[in-house]
């Protein structure tokens, strides 16, 4: 029994202290309630107290209200839907088809629409056996009668189809099938293996630090800061809408002028681009900046290329560090001042990488979904192989490399179109360490339009199968230890590069769907439910604010699973499209109150320094030219929207299949089969990237 902790009775109750005072009041107008204890008149009122059948009915009325509005909103929603899939599919206004690529491409799709009429006439006939009470498919087990027995062509098509399927379609499917899911489960594993390391690194704060000052010279009769001298590069191609921002942002690091160059590689076909970039270039060169402006005749070996001919310049040999950042990247000043310090006494240190933050992550669901999967890689997979391995993939921006690890590990290659990961790889093979700064956040955009970022990942996952077949006989013949080549070639390229794609593609796309027509390969619950939702639930926790979306999340990368197949197997048997590389559209997000500051700021400067410095007459008049070219810019064009044959294809696969799980009653398929057909649907009619959120 839990003692009592009344205290009342210490003292006595009718102890007053103070004198009475009395108050006479003429026509009184109070009520006298007689309380027995002080806790009487705090006694929490009952809530189903003071409630009449009018407050009641409003309650009532009011969620009513509220669902009612729900229920509009879903039917306005797929009312819209509706029109635009007639607008998109049927007339073809505004609307472009998607060229498919010859090779792999196309015969994928070839593929697809033979499962496609497969499925519809196998569904044809299961209705017309269904309509005539052959119910032999809700119980494959059941005696099949003699052909003696038979009555009508049709029904012996019908049993002869049984027979077949058990016999003959049925069994490799179920191999496949189980193959596929032993690879679910292994991927599923590491994925859990690296969230409990992220989870340790934030339970036991670790972290990459700084100890002491690392600018103070051990030199007593030198100067008293010493500050490496640092190269900073900003390749870029034809980014219009992007380049004024980042130029600004590199411009305005926070380093000793006199210790840092700003390399500008513009490899722009478009002269109209090229002079609005050496309009900024000169701009800020006319505020101080060490910066250069540097372009290449012949646009040979994309940004690896770009950047081998970059670190060619004699110039360059003066300089012990390189930091890297893409055209839409915006570092904060202190960037190199929370990156470069790390490499001070740690001479076996060659990259430093940051993480990126987007500014247009809540642009539309496309983004959003984009926002899931790199918080995830960013948070868990970068974090947990730096801390644990001091090895993971340069993400190619954002990160600061020691030159002296370039050149040891062989420089810039343009053999891939992944060169971040190529040097990153040949860098680990040379004994090199990594650090990721997961405090260190760089702003950048992700793409905002489905197009942009399928050929975004078209690349990100062809270039690391390419690489594979490059550098698996470096791997093999290197002197580094066992446990480092199998981490290698078994995690980082096949079980995360090529694993993922292929029993995504191969179980959720195909597989399934077959399963609907041969029940005897049936897949359970398990794997089509609950090990995706957990493994959904995994990915969202760096990003907690995405959980309403989490089942889009997973239904989008199920859907994203054809590209990534394709990218994939492109890459690893060198087709045509493996060495692509077509740049990521940007649209050059940026925050108003950064923009605001820094249009006043430049505004004010540049004032100061035309009238302090007295520009000569040729070069105002040169400014003013460009000026005026990058008033006249064109305006962009109204983006068309695609219609992807694949995409939709497997739309109606699905939806297909889901109409044979429904004749089956098989209720959790149906739902499954019925939104993935659905999301396939709103990413084959281009509507994912649009105002969706």
């Amino acid at each position: 029994m839990a003692p009592s902790l009344d205290f009342s009775n210490w003292w006595p109750k009718d102890a007053r202290k103070g004198t009475p005072v009395v108050v006479k009041m003429e026509n009184p107008n109070y009520s006298v309630v007689e309380i027995d204890g002080p806790d009487a008149a705090f006694r929490p009122v009952e809530k189903s107290r003071g409630k009449n059948a009018k407050q009641v009915t409003w309650v009532l009325l009011l969620k009513a209200h509220r669902a009612v509005g729900c229920l509009a909103w879903i039917a306005s929603l797929f009312w819209a839907l509706l029109g635009t899939i007639k607008k998109r599919l049927i007339f073809r206004q505004d609307v472009a088809m998607a060229s498919e690529k010859l090779g792999k491409g196309k015969l994928l799709f070839t593929v697809i629409k033979a499962f496609l009429v497969t499925s519809l006439t196998i569904l044809a006939f299961e209705v017309v056996a269904y309509l005539k009470g052959w119910h032999y498919f809700r119980n494959p087990s059941l005696h099949i009668p003699r052909s003696t027995d038979i009555q009508g062509l049709l029904h012996l098509v019908y049993v002869t189809w049984l027979s077949v399927r058990a016999d003959y379609i049925a069994p490799p499917i179920q191999a496949l099938s189980k193959f596929c899911v032993a690879l679910f489960l292994i991927q599923s594993v590491d994925r859990m293996i690296l969230s409990l390391g992220c989870f340790w690194i934030k339970y036991k704060k670790i972290k990459p630090r700084i100890e002491g000052d690392p600018f103070k010279s051990d030199d007593v009769e030198g100067s008293a800061y010493e500050y490496p001298m640092v190269l900073v590069q900003i390749p870029m191609c034809n980014e219009r809408e992007v380049y004024e921002q980042s130029i600004s942002a590199v411009c305005q690091l926070d380093w000793p002028k006199d210790r840092l160059l700003v390399q500008v590689l513009d490899d722009s076909d478009d002269e109209s681009i090229q002079y609005l970039i050496k309009a900024e270039v000169a701009k800020w060169n006319q505020k101080g900046v060490n910066i250069i402006y540097r372009h290449r005749l012949v646009r040979t070996g994309y940004k690896a290329g770009n950047l081998k001919s970059a670190m060619s310049c004699e110039y360059v040999q003066a300089y012990e560090f390189v930091a890297i950042f893409d055209a839409d990247f915006q570092p904060n000043p202190d960037f190199l001042k929370q990156t470069v310090p790390h490499f001070k006494d740690n001479p076996d240190l060659g990259l430093v990488q940051a993480r990126w933050t987007f500014v247009n992550k809540d642009e539309n669901l496309l983004t959003r979904l984009q926002n899931i999967n790199l918080c995830f890689h960013f948070e868990v997979e970068q974090q947990v192989n730096g801390v644990f391995l001091n090895f993971f993939g340069f993400n190619g921006t954002a990160g600061v490399w020691r030159i002296k690890a370039l050149e040891e590990s062989g420089g810039w290659l343009e053999r891939t179109t992944v060169e971040d990961m190529d040097i990153a790889v040949r860098a680990h093979l040379n004994g090199w360490k990594f650090i990721f700064l997961n405090d260190v956040k760089v702003l950048c955009e992700v793409p905002e339009s489905y197009e942009a970022y399928r050929k975004q990942q078209h690349r990100w996952h062809s270039g690391p199968m390419h690489l594979f077949r490059l550098c698996l006989p470096a791997i093999i013949t290197c002197k580094i230890a066992i446990w480092k080549k199998a981490n290698l070639i078994l995690l980082f390229f096949l079980l995360r590069k090529l694993i993922l794609p292929f029993y995504s593609f191969t179980l959720f796309c195909i597989i399934l769907p077959l399963t609907m027509f041969v029940p005897e390969a049936e897949l359970p619950v398990w794997v089509i439910c609950y090990v995706p939702v957990f493994m959904s639930f995994l990915n969202i926790l760096p990003s907690p604010k995405s959980f309403p979306f989490i089942v889009p999340y997973l239904l989008f990368e199920n859907t994203m699973s054809v590209t990534k197949f394709n990218a994939m197997v492109s890459g690893l048997f060198q087709l045509g499209s493996s060495y692509e590389w077509v740049v990521t559209k940007k649209a050059g997000r940026s925050s108003e109150s950064d923009l605001l500051a820094s249009a006043e700021m430049e505004s004010k400067i540049m004032n100061q320094l035309q009238i302090q410095r007295g520009a000569s007459e040729s070069e105002l008049t040169e400014l003013n030219r460009l000026k005026e070219q990058k008033e006249a810019a064109p305006v962009p064009v109204k983006r068309v929207n695609k219609i992807y044959r694949k995409e939709l294809t497997l739309a109606f696969l699905l939806l297909t299949a889901s109409v044979r799980s429904l004749l089956s009653a098989q209720g959790v398929h149906f739902y499954f089969l019925l939104f993935q057909g659905v999301t396939f649907l709103l990413v084959g009619l281009d509507l994912i990237g649009e105002q969706m959120s």
